[in-house]
């Protein structure tokens, strides 16, 4: 019995060391690779792109630094595409919509990042003001306006200088 207690702190540390070990997963789940942890992997090339589309315009733009983070999750608020939480402590969070990322085209995200961008980086509000033919003048327009989007090959550059310019 004295060799049974004796031996009981060595027990329970190689039990200890058992249950350190990761358990094999029952189902297997879709690895997750991200390039950087704080911006889901699909989110990131639109980052960098909102990056590189303001140092075309002459600004020094690194959301990795300034902490912004991106993720892609369901929102419980219909017609709600994305978010962005932000606050003076908060250097903002993205986060955009699974149904929406996984029925839109390419350059309706983009818009759509970007606008949320324009709100956690540039602390842009919503401007609901209409050109003449009724299109919105700014991808900051909240939805709530008369404006349509009018997002496309051809207007985006001039959608982008808007983005980035107009304060």
């Amino acid at each position: 019995m004295e060799k049974l207690i004796r031996s009981l702190p060595l027990l329970i540390f190689l039990f200890s060391l058992n249950s350190c070990f990761e358990a094999e997963p029952i189902f297997d789940e879709p690895e997750i690779i991200t390039t950087n942890s704080e911006i889901h992997e699909l989110l990131l090339p639109y980052f960098e792109r909102f990056e590189n589309e303001g140092r075309l315009r002459g600004l020094d733009i690194d959301l990795t630094a300034h902490g912004i983070t991106g993720t892609i999750e369901e929102i419980s608020q219909e017609h709600v595409a994305g978010t962005c939480t932000y606050g003076t402590h908060l250097p903002g969070d993205v986060l955009i919509d699974l149904g929406f990322w996984n029925n839109s085209s390419a350059l309706i995200k983009e818009m759509v990042i970007f606008h949320e961008l324009g709100h956690c980086y540039l602390r842009r509000d919503h401007k609901e003001t209409a050109f003449s033919n009724g299109s919105c003048t700014s991808i900051m327009r909240s939805g709530n306006g008369d404006c349509f989007d009018n997002y496309n090959s051809q207007t985006r550059e001039n959608y982008i200088d808007e983005l980035f310019f107009s304060q």
